[in-house]
């Protein structure tokens, strides 16, 4: 099979959360024909595929209607304090569903505390105490029991740091927003969003259970200000002065990224599903999107 190649019989997807990665796997699989409707707070008048939904009540009958057809249906809303804010109000409508043959759930490496540096993989507990980590876990375990009472698969795919285009260190130091802060000692892992979407498109074709957890990451756990200073030596822009890491001033995202050292070793996860990164490491993916023009028009 084709990397990025549905399996056969997957012809109707709905996507919960047409965020980043949502779409960006949404737009791959349109490209072989599959049919994907996709969630969204604000829906775009010139794409009909994207239906309201905010995680209340009332819902779109249009996307009551598409889950109650749907071969497959992904997760990717943020959760809430009762975990996935979708599935209750779904129910009913994926209940009357007898063509479902696969869901998954994107998650975060997040859902692991701390490592101050060391590793995380396959048989490490998903041990996160923030209210973040916590959420994701019940959402988890939510996705899991709806693929048990089906008997259907599951794949919980617990992403490392998602990057791409439109969204990397040649992206922000173009557009004067990346912040060269350092932090002794942290390291963590980063993925690609189409190397992500391969790894989700695996699942469809490999995984078996409903308790399927994987660990989506490339292969070279690094500390930010070296990919920054990669993608400014690479593209030849300015690189900011270095300056130590303020949790104050960072969002609410960075500060998880920054608060946590860890080292994923995804191996397990790539011999499941038959997969391995096409952008083993930060260098190539860089590479990749400089090759595509991210970051060129501001480029001295």
């Amino acid at each position: 099979m084709s990397p990025d190649a549905p399996p056969p019989w997957l012809r109707r997807l709905v996507v919960f959360g047409m965020g980043y990665t949502g779409t960006r796997f949404a737009q791959r699989l349109r490209a072989h024909g599959v049919h994907c409707v996709g969630t969204t707070r604000t829906p775009d008048p010139e794409d009909p595929t994207r239906r309201r939904f905010d995680g209340r009540l009332p819902v779109d009958p249009r996307l009551l209607d598409a889950l109650a057809q749907a071969d497959a249906i992904l997760g990717s809303m943020p959760a809430g304090a009762d975990g996935d804010p979708a599935l209750p109000l779904l129910a009913d409508a994926l209940a009357s569903n007898d063509r479902l043959r696969w869901s998954g759930y994107l998650s975060s490496t997040g859902v692991y505390a701390d490592r101050q540096g060391g590793i995380v993989d396959a048989a490490s507990v998903a041990d996160g105490t923030d209210a973040t980590a916590r959420m994701r876990l019940t959402a988890e375990r939510q996705w899991r029991e709806l693929a048990r009472r089906r008997g259907i698969p599951c794949g919980v795919f617990r992403l490392a740091g998602i990057y791409g285009p439109g969204r990397n260190a040649l992206r922000q130091l173009a557009d004067g927003t990346a912040r060269h802060w350092v932090k002794p000692g942290l390291v963590f892992n980063r993925i690609h969003v189409d190397d992500a979407c391969d790894a989700i498109t695996a699942s469809l074709w490999h995984t078996r259970t409903p308790d399927a957890t994987y660990l989506i990451a490339d292969e070279l756990p690094a500390p930010p200000q070296e990919v920054l200073a990669h993608a400014a030596a690479l593209s030849g822009l300015p690189l900011p002065p270095a300056e130590p890491y303020d949790a104050e001033r960072a969002s609410p995202a960075l500060r998880r990224f920054y608060g946590a050292s860890k080292r994923i070793d995804a191996q397990q996860t790539r011999e499941a599903l038959h997969w391995r990164p096409r952008h083993a490491d930060y260098r190539q993916g860089l590479a990749s999107l400089w090759g595509a023009g991210e970051g060129r028009s501001c480029a001295g």
